[in-house]
């Protein structure tokens, strides 16, 4: 039977054969029943896409309907693309553009002014004009040597165990109370909470089940965290280790006593930590950053899909006035000049004639969007081109962010 390369819309009979395909993409490892449940209920069938041939499944992709805080707390439509994966015995027939593009044209269509997304590898989304907006500190800190200085009325901050999933309701309404504070953070839809609590056994690296600790001020929840335990022992005496999985506090009290607590968890030596926030406060409580282990890996990728509505979307924490020339191959309804005018209470930005001010391509508006990427750095690696002096200094502030864009989590 002849093989078709369009890309069509996934059918609810045809889920499994099609998450089959991404897990064989990916390896071919299966993930749990719960897992699988979960991702099932979470498939927005009308915006996830097939590539067949003949009666196989040979390539998938999908997009959630999110809503992203930008710059100036807003939340703005942005498309979660996700479950991308081609078939190892169809690359390089053009299949993984065609999806690329049914996505983009649909996005368009939708009135969604953005996408965005985690990839498995940054080299393939590039050419799609995706970039990386946001990125995650992972750090291993040696509790044993380690020591950590928290603020006044830390004291004050009642600590208790609970059952993860009978605290889920408090927890995500705790998690909802930050979300406008930080750009890059997800207002999660109904359903999305039960991410946090995916617990399965084989994932655990034998580690304990997932633990919870709700964080209390005159009695308020006021921020909660998520971890599993890793117990070991040597010949010496106990090495366990603590992995933080969620951290969520509304004050920097609270979150302080949650920090304090993992790091005086008995029988453990050190604490495991992923994707936390680049600025977050820790890192000036402790008493040597060089035994924490820092790294730096990129984590929410962004992608205008308008330009105009994307950049009207934010606000500026100094003012602009820019004429941007954009470059976009792959969605050249984007491609022109762009005046954008604006400052911390809102902007305006449409098309103009007007002699440009900086030229850039789309991938370098993505990842300066945020704010966690500076124009001047994209600039220094010959990416931004300045027209005019003084408009790169302009704009790259304008752009800036008080706080570090973060992704919470995964999709």
């Amino acid at each position: 039977m002849r093989e078709s390369r369009e890309p069509r819309v996934l059918r609810r009979d045809e889920w499994d054969e099609w998450y089959d395909t991404l897990l064989r993409a990916f390896g071919g490892i299966g993930e749990s029943t719960e897992e699988r449940e979960l991702f099932r209920s979470l498939t927005s069938y009308e915006r996830s896409l097939g590539v067949w041939d003949g009666d196989q499944c040979v390539a998938t992709a999908g997009a959630y309907d999110f809503r992203l805080t930008v710059p100036g707390g807003a939340s703005v439509p942005a498309a979660g693309v996700t479950m991308v994966g081609v078939s190892a015995t169809h690359r390089r027939r053009g299949v993984l553009t065609s999806m690329m593009r049914r996505q983009l044209d649909d996005v368009r269509a939708w009135g969604e002014p953005l996408a965005i997304l985690t990839a498995s590898e940054p080299d393939i989304y590039g050419r799609f004009g995706y970039a990386a907006a946001t990125f995650g500190l992972h750090a291993e800190i040696d509790t044993s040597r380690v020591r950590l200085s928290v603020p006044a009325g830390t004291d004050d901050v009642r600590l208790r165990y609970v059952d993860p999933g009978a605290e889920l309701e408090v927890c995500e309404a705790v998690y909802a109370r930050t979300v406008p504070a930080r750009a890059g953070m997800l207002a999660r839809r109904p359903g999305w909470e039960r991410l946090g609590l995916l617990d399965p056994a084989s994932e655990r690296g034998g580690a304990s089940p997932l633990q919870c600790v709700l964080a209390e001020r005159d009695g308020e929840v006021t921020g909660y965290v998520r971890f599993r335990v890793r117990s070991e022992w040597r010949d010496s005496g106990h090495n366990g280790q603590v992995r933080l999985q969620d951290l969520v506090g509304v004050d920097p009290v609270s979150e302080a006593a949650l920090w304090r607590f993992l790091f005086g968890i008995d029988l453990t030596t050190s604490l495991k930590v992923r994707g936390r926030p680049m600025d977050e406060a820790w890192q000036h409580l402790v008493s040597d950053i060089r035994r924490c282990e820092l790294r730096v890996r990129d984590s929410l990728y962004v992608r205008p899909v308008d330009v105009g509505a994307a950049l009207e979307a934010r606000t500026y924490q100094a003012p602009v006035d820019v004429v941007l020339e954009v470059e976009d191959a792959f969605c050249p309804w984007n491609s022109g000049r762009w005046r954008l005018s604006g400052d911390a209470k809102g902007a305006v930005c449409g098309r103009t004639s007007d002699a440009a001010d900086l030229a850039l391509s789309v991938r370098e508006l993505g990842a300066a969007y945020l704010g966690g990427v500076s124009l001047a750095s994209l600039a220094g690696a010959g990416r931004v081109r300045e027209l005019r002096q003084g408009a790169l200094a302009e704009a790259s502030v304008g752009f800036g962010a008080a706080t570090a864009p973060w992704l919470p989590h995964g999709f």
